[in-house]
């Protein structure tokens, strides 16, 4: 088994109860799945959810006939309890507060019961010797709260014998786990699924949904107004705000929190829990702030001076950039806008008068100070990709009325919106016959503008071949005529374009070498000599390259806006992505590795242009190979060999000749590079080709690697320039038989083999064909700095048959030009 690495999309819970608010449909949750899928939502999971885990099966009200001491332990109780079934239970109580008389509520034997995360069957069972059928509860015991100082008391006119859940609502729930798309935070809340959802059902029978009235807002005195500044009008695109005073913070009630447990938000006070069930609701974030905290009742959104530090809710201490937004007032900054808020500022228990934030930000802005700072909130996550600024007051409107629902208090302030410059709805000319072209179908114009109508987009029509769209803010992703036919097929249904039985073709010219072909060709081969494929990221710490003296500084490719600080530089080699996955795997047992992996790295050619100058970047396509551990599986009958240099060097030279290379012809250096322990460089006419070795110890260790590794890199784009300029032949199988002669040469220790065979095709040019290395012998008895080389000879010619005068006079030319170009010795 061979792990790979992934990346895994971001999923969005959305509860099947809480669209139905919006949303009128008799639909099951698992009819609605197939047709969120169709429409572009993607349904990549679903999960049933229960507001209390178990639903409170099998527990029954019961009442206490009598208690007594246990015989044999001081804390416990046996206690008879009547269920309403005939006969009394007996039942051993552990509960200090458990008296003859109470209303309880009783666990049967064979209900299970979820008990701080574990679930387990209650069963008749003897305790200290006495037989206990059933259990007395807690409320922690059953999910109905967190306190365990003793049993549940019932009123006294608690029935006897009825089911638990009729006395404590138990909420059944399907949740959605959807996978959202950067570009659809339109569909980044419940009501933006419910419109997608209406906008299909429209077509089949007519529907409008529309967001909660807010008709009943009104503003009760104007005791606390709050002044509003933008500085930064670039950033801040809209700030609306309000002011609620004499509000109660407390715990909020059942349904607001079961909507937010759904979708696995954890209920923290009512003032909270409101912002963010309408962040859920609407997409429209919300900050509440202690209006008490505000200096001066003045609200200013700017930018503070570089390196201002600032405290968030999370306790962290952070720098500020000058480019991160604020909210601020006249003293201090209160909250990182559409990021996170600011430890001094927020709302606690003791809260009483609050100040509500709705505004709509610079996505680009806030996505950089989110990544700056690494900080990834709900609220950042929809500033990120667009907010809708039309909704900004609907927004304190609905949570002002929920607020003083829940918290009681006063709205002490009108509305104050600050809206610098409006954002006009953008308008797209669209054709019908370019709906008809690009989705091969005619589909009915009532159909198109009842789709287009139900997501908001408004339709103007002329009565000829082409139709206005007016398109609402926050579809930040519609913005060409594309965008809006996209949007009638996804509603329409891809699923309902038929299938032509014409099939179109095209004749394809591709410049020699194939690329593909050959990588292809290549990939096949590999895969066949037991290497895997692997696949690792682009995107890579630039620390890595800044810390090797192999890698130029100079061509490293920056990322202007990183996806962390990890990140944040395109990939000058493929070795980092190969060892981080050899490191992985060796990790999960798995030791025995052969990969390969062609990729692009990417080089900036001159640091002094501009960084948006796109001919000043260069990627080059390499191959690369890493082997490491046993050559071949565990066996019995074969001796476990360690893969080596010499692997590694076969590999890249039968590579190199399956792309039509010589590799006799190719110039062989020593690799100086600081990854390597050993290593050799190939090179055609002055240009590199190919590069393998051992990896050194100092950067195995980085990459926690804990076993040899031998790294091959091959130049592939050069490789193919270098394959255009090959011409290739073809000739008869020889028809004569070859001649084999062997040489003892001693020779000096620092001579190469590679030296010897380049001199022998040098000498004998026409009737050599292969020259091999099978013995190297070292012993003092050879003298000083001396070596042997037992050297084979393939002597062939193809016009007739060798003979001995022949054989015998080449190889007295090669012994000759060895003795006077090296100072060999014949033994």
């Amino acid at each position: 088994m061979v792990f790979y690495f992934c990346l895994f999309s971001i999923r969005m819970k959305i509860s099947y109860n809480w669209i139905r608010e919006y949303l009128k449909t008799d639909k099951q949750a698992e009819e609605l799945s197939p047709i969120l899928t169709n429409i572009g939502l993607e349904v990549e999971g679903m999960e049933d959810w229960i507001s209390v885990k178990g639903g409170l099966r099998g527990v029954i009200t019961g009442e206490v006939k009598t208690c007594g001491k246990h015989p044999n332990a001081d804390k416990l109780y046996i206690t008879t309890v009547d269920t309403g079934s005939g006969d009394h239970l007996r039942i051993v109580c552990g509960a200090p507060n458990v008296e003859a008389g109470q209303k309880v509520l009783v666990a049967t034997p064979g209900t299970v019961l979820d008990y701080q995360g574990e679930p387990f069957e209650l069963k008749r069972s003897k305790i200290r010797g006495v037989l206990s059928e059933g259990m007395i509860c807690a409320e922690d015991e059953l999910g109905l709260g967190n306190s365990h100082e003793g049993i549940m008391v019932l009123p006294q006119d608690t029935p006897v014998g009825i089911p638990a859940h009729e006395i404590f609502p138990v909420e059944y729930d399907t949740v959605f786990e959807i996978g959202l798309t950067p570009n659809r935070i339109d569909s980044g809340s419940h009501f933006g699924v419910a419109r997608d959802l209406n906008a299909y059902f429209n077509l089949f029978k007519p529907s409008r949904i529309s967001l909660p009235a807010v008709d009943s807002f009104r503003v009760d005195n104007n005791s606390r107004p709050v002044n509003v500044t933008i500085e930064n009008e670039a950033d801040c695109i809209r700030y609306s705000g309000l002011t609620l005073s004499g509000v109660k913070v407390k715990e909020s009630p059942e349904w607001l929190k079961n909507r937010l447990k759904a979708i696995g938000l954890k209920p923290l006070n009512n003032v909270v829990d409101i912002s963010n069930f309408i962040l859920h609701e609407s997409g429209q974030p919300l900050h509440a702030f202690d209006a008490d905290k505000i200096a001066g009742n003045r609200i200013i959104v700017k930018n503070l001076p570089d390196k201002t530090g600032f405290i968030t809710l999370d306790d962290q201490p952070r720098e500020l950039s000058e480019n991160d937004l604020m909210i601020c007032d006249e003293e201090k900054g209160l909250c990182i806008a559409g990021v996170f808020g600011g430890k001094g500022s927020g709302v606690t228990d003791n809260t009483v008068n609050i100040f509500l934030e709705s505004a709509c930000f610079n996505p680009v802005s806030i996505r950089k100070t989110a990544r700056r700072h690494d900080l990834h909130t709900d609220a950042s996550f929809r500033f990120e990709r667009g907010s809708d600024p039309e909704i900004t007051t609907w927004a304190l409107k609905r949570a002002a009325i929920l607020i003083k629902e829940m918290a009681g208090g006063k709205i002490s302030s009108e509305i104050v919106d600050v809206y610098p410059r409006r954002i006009e709805k953008p308008v797209v000319d669209v054709s019908y016959k370019n709906i008809n072209r690009l989705t091969g179908k005619e589909i009915n114009r009532k159909d198109i503008k009842k789709i287009l109508n139900s997501l908001d987009i408004e339709t103007d029509d002329s009565g000829g071949d082409t139709f206005k769209c007016k398109v609402p803010a926050y579809r930040v992703d519609v913005t060409r005529e594309a965008d809006i036919i996209e949007e009638i097929l996804r509603i329409y249904g891809y699923n309902n374009i038929e299938f032509t039985e014409k099939v179109n073709s095209t004749l394809s010219f591709f410049d020699k070498p194939n690329k593909e072909k050959v990588i292809n060709t290549i990939s096949d081969m590999l895969s066949g000599a037991g290497f895997t494929e692997i696949m690792s990221n682009s995107l890579n710490p630039s620390a890595w390259y800044r810390e090797s003296p192999d890698f130029d500084n100079d061509k490293m490719v920056i990322l202007a806006n990183p996806l962390s600080s990890d990140l944040d530089c395109m990939r000058q080699s493929l070795l980092y992505g190969g060892l981080n996955a050899i490191a992985r795997n060796i990790n999960r047992q798995n030791p025995d590795l052969r990969f390969y992996e062609f990729g692009i790295c990417y080089f900036l050619k001159e640091k002094q242009k501009p960084v948006n100058t796109v001919d000043n970047y260069l990627e080059k396509l390499s191959l690369d190979l890493f082997i490491s551990g046993s050559t071949s599986p565990e066996n019995w009958n074969t001796d476990k060999r360690e893969t080596d240099f010499y692997s590694i060097k076969s590999l890249i030279e039968i590579i190199l000749e399956k792309l039509g290379f010589d590799c006799n012809s190719l110039t062989a250096e020593v690799n100086q590079q600081d990854y390597y322990t050993e290593g050799l460089t190939l090179s055609s006419k002055g240009e590199l080709l190919a590069h393998f070795g051992k990896i050194s110890k100092h950067y195995l260790n980085k990459q926690e690697v804990k076993q040899d590794v031998y790294y091959g890199h091959i130049e592939f784009d050069t490789a193919l320039e270098k394959l255009k300029q090959h011409s290739i032949s073809y000739r008869e199988l020889p028809k004569y038989p070859s001649v084999r002669r062997d040489l003892a040469l001693l020779v000096d220790k620092d001579l190469s083999f590679d030296h010897i065979k380049k001199l022998a095709f040098k000498t004998e040019k026409d009737l050599l064909r292969q020259v091999g290395l099978f013995d190297v012998y070292e012993s003092e008895s050879l003298g000083k700095n001396k070596k042997s080389y037992a050297v084979s000879f393939i002597l062939r010619d193809d016009k007739r048959t060798l003979t001995d005068k022949i054989t015998d006079k080449v190889m007295k030319k090669l012994v000759e030009a060895f003795e006077k170009e090296t100072g060999a010795q014949i033994r």
